[in-house]
């Protein structure tokens, strides 16, 4: 009786590690195409919008010496070459440019900003150009995917390459319910999705934007799974040994 007792155990044990002990490719898998998996719509990419507290770098390009002297930071005698300058979107969505009124930027797209500034300076010199780039376009990772700020390197920059950047997504993370929480008209919303899918190219979860806050969670399979053959065989190893010692301590 306490025999047959014992060998329940140890089946209920070795089917419990079968059913839960490795990570299988349909669930830490990408770019999927099957029954089962959310089937995202394809999304229009929509430029970045700047926020307060976002920093820009401009740029003033001119042929007109005394206008260049204006907004010259360093490189005096060339006109065609000017430093960039870093100016930060103030609480009331302004920059302060020298010699200009403050000029509402937060809400314009970084090709807006450009031209709203050229009609500002255009008094200054007809020949006037001017270059904008967002000097903290970063994005930060936590969670079971590595940890940190990293840069937005380049335009479009995708989930993938955004995981990528941090170490990639660990095999115990949840890929079911990635995260990011993202700012949008000032407000912080939580955008859900299924990573798995291949649906997920083009859709409007398929883009990182400037600070952007990817968060994945752990998934709740972590503490039965094992992260390769040997420790899987490790692991059954370790339930035969406890089968062994109970069978002795019950027969001794």
């Amino acid at each position: 009786m306490m025999n047959n007792y014992v060998k329940y155990i140890f089946l209920s044990i070795i089917s419990l590690v079968l059913l839960s002990g490795c990570y299988p490719l349909r669930r830490v898998g990408l770019i999927q195409e099957r029954k089962g998996l959310p089937d995202y719509k394809e999304g229009e990419y929509v430029a970045y919008k700047l926020q307060k507290n976002d920093e820009i770098v401009i740029r003033v390009i001119t042929q007109n010496d005394a206008t260049a002297s204006l907004f010259d930071y360093g490189n005096a005698g060339n006109a065609n070459s000017r430093s960039s300058v870093s100016y930060r979107v103030y609480e009331d969505g302004t920059i302060d440019l020298p010699y200009v009124k403050k000029i509402k930027v937060e809400g314009y797209t970084l090709e807006q900003t450009k031209t709203i500034i050229e009609e500002k300076l255009k008094d200054f010199a007809d020949d006037i150009q001017v270059k904008v780039a967002l000097n903290t376009a970063t994005f930060c990772v936590i969670g079971d995917a590595g940890r940190g700020y990293f840069p937005i390197y380049r335009d479009r920059l995708t989930i993938y390459q955004a995981l990528a950047l941090s170490g990639g997504l660990n095999e115990s993370a949840d890929f079911a319910h990635v995260k990011i929480l993202r700012k949008i008209n000032g407000e912080t919303k939580i955008v859900q999705f299924d990573i798995r899918t291949k649906s997920i190219i083009d859709s409007d979860y398929y883009y990182i934007y400037p600070n952007d806050i990817i968060y994945v969670d752990v998934s709740k399979r972590r503490f039965w799974a094992v992260n390769s053959y040997s420790a899987f065989i490790g692991l059954i190893s370790s339930s035969l040994s406890m089968l062994i010692t109970v069978w002795n301590v019950f027969n001794f």
